[in-house]
């Protein structure tokens, strides 16, 4: 049934209206406004009030990879290299042995708990194996959870990093079912191939990135959007096409961009990141069209087991392998293994099997949306909880929702930076003409909560503050040391 154009429109613009009312809605009640997203989703469909028929998983794959291409890359962007470099290691284990443990092990519990085939079986494995980048940016980002160390870092980098070696195992699994003489060694070849030219031209499109918006000199601003839009479209696409990671590219190009400073970057920053609350707006409420409630009453028991398995035994067994020769405590391992995030993109991926012709492969859609729901209920509601618990959440953290808000003309010799200072700095309770910071470095506006504080040099500087900082590039690290270095005892 074709709908008018001006039926669409208003539909489209009351379900995303009722999305972000419901993401308020959702910090108040403490849920993952994710979950709501999908539940909108579901009621505006064939078998919810809204009667909405959709079923098309060609669209939704290709709306969905759009989205989380725009999403990882957002996620870099809001992150720099100074900040994964000290768990790069850390979380490259954890996005390739970790999401390999992960599957192979739920693909096994399901081989021989339901009766599936092991290579079925592997293939749900596969697809709910990586965390979700969408789900653990929105999460984390809104739960105002501050985490201790390394902790948000290590989980957002494995979280963009690990969705190609999901991608990979899918599809090497597709193939072997659909083709039963295939070699099964040429998994090997895909994942090298993937993981290699994705951070290769990742970084090399980073570059260039760089290089187009700060030398192009636009005559329109509202045209930088635009162009970082095209050159995200571009630079996943031309990674897939090669065959390499498309996801892995956006995700180390947005990480080289945001330790850069570029035009516009605060602007451009803010415009990718409501890009990305919108997408994935839009993904999750069709993704929430795309299942059939009736549908997930008769696997209820098997998504239970499945979803408890991978959340209990397969995704802990994974972290603790993974990190098993890294500094990582305990109780940090206890809690990554806990926020082992599902979200959009099993669901994405639980459309390949589909568009195959797999053998069950409605089935395994079904089981997969089952899992993703438990996952965002039980772990993505509770991730305040298990921090507390587990003692790795940071007391004395504030939400950096409202931050200082300026923009200054790019200077390829200065940096405009912004520092929050930490409890235990050597620099809290001193006058800022006391720091001996360097002369050619300039503390422009300090924000200490609601209110803006024009720093003087008898002004003492007090935990939380969040400064607003002009120097030169060389002295970045030199400044970063005196207001963040700890006290010396």
């Amino acid at each position: 049934m074709n709908y008018p154009i001006e039926y669409i429109l208003l539909g489209v613009s009351v379900l995303v209206l009722i999305s972000i009312f419901a993401s308020k809605a959702a910090s108040k009640l403490q849920v993952p406004a994710l979950l709501l997203f999908l539940i909108v989703g579901m009621l505006a469909g064939s078998e919810g009030p809204g009667g909405i028929y959709y079923d098309d998983p060609w669209s939704a794959q290709l709306l969905g990879t759009l989205a989380l291409a725009f999403i990882i890359f957002s996620g870099g962007l809001h992150s720099s290299w100074k900040d994964v470099r000290p768990v790069i290691w850390s979380g490259i284990s954890l996005s390739t042995i970790g999401v390999l443990l992960t599957a192979v092990l739920v693909g096994l519990f399901v081989h021989y708990a339901l009766g599936f085939s092991v290579l079925t079986g592997l293939l749900l494995g596969a697809i709910v194996s990586s965390t979700d980048a969408a789900a653990v940016f929105s999460v984390i980002g809104t739960s105002g959870t501050g985490l201790k160390g390394n902790l948000k870092d290590l989980l957002e980098f494995e979280s963009a990093s690990n969705d190609p070696m999901a991608v990979i195992l899918t599809i090497g699994l597709i193939h072997l079912i659909t083709n039963p003489d295939a070699p099964v060694w040429s998994m090997g070849i895909l994942l090298v191939r993937q993981m290699a030219l994705g951070i290769l031209l990742g970084y090399g499109m980073g570059r260039a990135m760089l290089y187009v918006v700060n030398r192009l000199r636009l005559d329109v601003e509202g045209l930088y959007p635009v162009l970082t839009l095209s050159l995200v479209l571009f630079t996943y696409g031309l990674t897939a096409t090669v065959g390499g990671s498309g996801f892995l590219a956006v995700y180390i190009a947005g990480l080289f961009l945001g330790g850069s400073d570029f035009i516009n970057k605060k602007s451009l920053t803010r415009f990718h990141d409501g890009t990305a609350w919108l997408l994935q707006i839009t993904m999750f409420l069709m993704l929430g069209l795309l299942v059939f409630p009736s549908q997930l009453l008769p696997i209820i028991f098997a998504g239970v087991l499945v979803s408890l398995f991978l959340i209990i035994v397969a995704r802990p067994v994974g972290v603790f392998v993974s990190l098993a020769l890294g500094r990582t405590t305990l109780k940090e391992k206890t809690f990554v293994s806990w926020v082992g995030l599902r979200g959009a993109v099993p669901i994405v991926l639980a459309t390949f099997p589909l568009l195959a012709g797999v053998p069950e492969s409605h089935l395994l859609f079904n089981l997969v949306f089952f899992i993703v729901i438990t996952s965002i209920l039980l772990q993505g509601a509770s991730i305040s909880i298990v921090a507390r618990l587990l003692g790795v959440d940071a007391p004395g953290h504030k939400s950096q929702a409202r931050k200082v808000d300026f923009e200054f003309p790019y200077d390829e010799e200065m940096s405009n930076i912004e520092i929050d200072i930490p409890h235990g700095s050597q620099a809290v309770g001193k006058q800022i003409v006391d720091l001996k910071l360097p002369v050619t470095t300039s503390i422009i506006l300090i924000k200490r909560g609601d209110r803006s504080i024009i720093p003087k040099g008898a002004t003492v500087l007090e935990p939380d503050d969040r400064l607003l900082i002009m120097t030169e590039n060389e002295d970045v690290d030199g400044v970063r040391s005196i207001l963040e270095g700890a006290k010396k005892s």
